[in-house]
């Protein structure tokens, strides 16, 4: 039986771990601690997702050593500590292991897109990356999802789309990591733009504005950095972006509704979109190229006095046939 680990234990992670599962793949679910795996074996639920029971079947432990023998590794971990996760992974996992990373986000001190990290850090390691219009509560209940699942070899991303697909829950292949990778990360900047936008009243014309301009934001720069035009028409990019600019079910729409609406902000909404709304202005000045948009929602995130004057650039640009 191919074996799964799952390295993450919070919401999205329990979510695939239950995926997994449903797929007939043997499961062991790794929290970051041992409090954490003790109250996870205890309830056999986590208390995010209190819904959805976790199956006997399924392995529940803190200790990375579990991954080292796994089939397939699925890195469900925040962005941001993606680095120092897979870095400590390099002394354990075997070659043959195919880790698939399930973070969206771009990392603030560097710029690097997640699969950048895990190249430096566990070099030689077949990458997969996983992005999708998906909320963990809808995945890890059963209700029907898809994703998209991307390796650099389509045979390769065709096997694991294959091993880890339930009737209820479908990966879709491609080859284009980058793609996948830029649309999974932009799309939380935006989702704090619309939030920001349905705060302030604005109305449904207004946020549909927002999120094709958005869109075309995102398919800029995967575009420059070598992503596929078909990517951003697909799960990975409107429909993740369709998604999470719908409901506030997204963190990131949360967060800028907070924001548009002059609530205090919660300290755990600092969101993968905040960090990535920084990080990637790095990479637009490296590609001579202009998101307004991630402009936008970095400045106020920086500066709340700014919010009104920067939502007002958003919607009095210059017009232009693109």
């Amino acid at each position: 039986m191919t074996s799964v680990s799952v390295i993450g234990a919070g919401a999205w992670g329990t979510a695939l771990a239950l995926v997994a599962h449903r797929a007939g793949r043997q499961v062991t679910l790794i929290a970051q601690d041992a409090n954490e795996a003790r109250d996870l074996l205890e309830n056999r639920t986590s208390p995010r997702l209190p819904e959805a029971p976790i199956p006997p079947e399924i392995v529940i432990t803190h200790g990375f050593d579990a991954a080292a023998t796994a089939n397939i590794t699925l890195v469900a971990v925040p962005a941001q500590v993606m680095r120092v996760v897979t870095t400590e992974l390099a002394a354990r996992l075997q070659e043959k292991t195919y880790l698939v990373i399930c973070a969206k986000g771009i990392e603030l001190d560097t710029g690097l897109l997640m699969s950048e990290i895990v190249e430096e850090t566990l070099e030689g390691h077949s990458l997969s990356v996983l992005s999708g219009p998906t909320f963990a509560r809808d995945v890890a209940t059963g209700h029907p999802a898809a994703a998209c699942i991307a390796h650099a070899e389509i045979t390769t991303a065709r096997w694991l789309a294959s091993s880890l697909s339930s009737p209820t829950f479908r990966l879709h292949p491609t080859s284009d990591v980058v793609g996948v990778e830029i649309a999974g990360s932009l799309k939380n900047v935006i989702a704090i733009a619309a939030g920001i936008v349905t705060a302030k009243g604005y109305g449904e014309s207004a946020r549909a504005a927002l999120v094709t301009r958005g869109l075309h934001e995102l398919s800029r720069l995967g575009l420059a950095m070598g992503g596929q035009a078909e990517t951003f028409a697909g799960l990975s990019g409107v429909g993740d972006l369709v998604l999470c600019c719908t409901s506030q079910t997204s963190r990131n729409m949360a967060l800028g509704y907070q924001l548009g609406a002059g609530l205090p902000v919660d300290s755990h909404l600092l969101t993968e979109g905040s960090y990535t709304a920084k990080a990637v202005l790095g990479l637009c000045d490296q590609l001579d190229l202009e998101l307004p948009i991630c402009e936008a929602v970095n400045k106020i995130l920086e500066d709340r006095s700014l919010l009104d004057t920067e939502v007002d650039i958003m919607f009095t640009r210059a017009l232009k046939g693109d």
